[in-house]
């Protein structure tokens, strides 16, 4: 990558993801006074000085070999090795630890710049406790206060002045990265969704547990694919509102629905040994609001029994019938079974969701379905255009109103006359009278 990566990593509650924050000017990461609220390693677009990188947020580190904080303290270390700088941070208001200690050791002796970053000191009084950190035998420490912005300005000065040079093609990057395709991974907690992430990155990003809620934030990595680059988005799982009594969920959700909104193709995760639920249906409706196409992803389907499948592919056809042409494939993100169609579906359907039809081909379409069957009442589409993409959105000049049944049929044969697939279509009408 010509975009260099800085990995900030420490244990629990130091600081991490307030500096990121800090560094990146707004509130990307979630931040709560309480440990173990960062789980999974976030990666967020910085620039300073006019030298862009990356910043890559992390959980807390913490000895153990087992359980849900072993995978988090694992994700640091991935990110360790994926980072081209690492700034460690460290609670002056604490001083030393044996966790402290454990993670200089991960960082002693790697061939790219390592700092370390003393969090929280908030006035002078406290400067001089940031030298007990020389202990850890990875250079100075580097006084900072992320919460108030005390310092930060000067540490920031000398990080980008340690990496790596500038290559010629980064500007040409840049609008690569504007054009890749983004895809959100979205569903109720505990469906699968890092588990599907995990598989489509190919690189365990996400941490995967058997504890519901477990992703907190929204988790994005780019993959490459025989037809381009795709961004895909691990989102928090959503509960119902009334189920929301934690603020670190909140904004969690916040983000994800954020996600949504922003993404060109929505991945529905439904797990097929409990149905489609209300959630389920509450999500689909969100997605399908926010004009992105949505594919279906009836996941652990290899676990579900015969009469389990039949009920959910009933469910999808009646729950989720204002999705009618939605795509619906069958996985195990487990295994990976199925998960190779994944890709595809997703290519086909954005191409569709960018899609512009000449106007000429939209006319004949709409004079044929016209001869075919008139509208009732003498009403007629004069002239129609296709006015926008992302989705497809036609304009109908006509004579009168036309009856919502009416612009129904329209709209099947234009999406029956283009493949428009699952994407959504809009349809809007301009009236000579009413």
């Amino acid at each position: 990558m010509s975009v260099p990566v800085v990995a900030v990593v420490g244990r629990p509650n130091v600081g991490k993801s307030t500096l990121l924050n800090r560094i990146v000017g707004r509130r990307e990461a979630i931040v709560e006074e309480r440990p173990g609220v960062t789980r999974d390693r976030k990666a967020v677009d910085a620039e300073w000085r006019g030298r862009p990188f990356i910043v890559m947020d992390t959980g807390g580190f913490i000895a153990t070999e087992e359980g849900l904080d072993a995978e988090v303290s694992r994700q640091s270390v991935r990110a360790i090795e994926d980072a081209d700088a690492v700034v460690m941070v460290v609670d002056v208001t604490v001083g030393v630890t044996t966790e402290d200690e454990q993670v200089a050791a991960l960082l002693r002796g790697r061939d790219i710049p390592v700092f370390v970053v003393a969090n929280k000191v908030d006035d002078t009084n406290r400067e001089n406790d940031a030298w007990a950190f020389l202990s850890l035998g990875l250079g100075d420490p580097h006084p900072i206060s992320a919460l108030h912005g005390r310092r930060t300005g000067d540490f920031l000065d000398v990080l980008v002045d340690a990496l790596p040079p500038e290559e010629d093609d980064a500007d040409e990057g840049d609008e690569e990265r504007e054009e890749i395709l983004s895809v959100a991974i979205v569903g109720r907690p505990n469906v699968g969704k890092s588990t599907l992430f995990n598989k489509l990155d190919r690189a365990e990003r996400s941490v995967v547990h058997d504890l519901a809620g477990t992703t907190r934030d929204t988790i994005d990595t780019v993959i490459e694919t025989e037809s381009g680059p795709v961004r895909i988005l691990d989102t928090a799982g959503m509960r119902r509102r009334g189920k929301i009594d934690v603020s670190t969920e909140y904004y969690s959700v916040v983000r994800a629905l954020r996600a949504i909104d922003s993404a060109d193709v929505v991945l529905l995760v439904i797990d097929a040994l409990i149905g489609v639920t209300h959630q389920d249906q509450r999500l689909a409706e969100r997605a399908s609001i926010s004009g992105s196409p949505v594919v279906v992803l009836l996941n652990k389907w290899e676990a579900a029994d015969a009469d389990q499948r039949e009920l959910v592919s009933e469910q999808v056809d009646d729950r989720l019938k204002f999705l009618p042409n939605a795509k619906v494939l069958k996985i195990s993100a487990l295994t990976g079974k199925g998960t190779h169609k994944i890709i595809d579906a997703l290519l086909d359907t954005a191409d569709t969701y960018h899609r512009r039809i000449p106007t000429a081909k939209v006319n004949e379409v709409l004079r044929q379905a016209q001869a075919h069957q008139p509208a009732p009442a003498g009403a007629r589409v004069l002239y129609a255009t296709q006015g926008a993409t992302d989705p497809p959105t036609f304009t109908l000049f006509a004579n009168r109103r036309l009856p919502p049944t009416y612009l129904r049929y329209l709209e099947r044969k234009l999406r029956e006359a283009f493949a428009m697939g699952d994407t959504p279509l809009k349809l809007r009408v301009r009236a000579r009278r009413e």
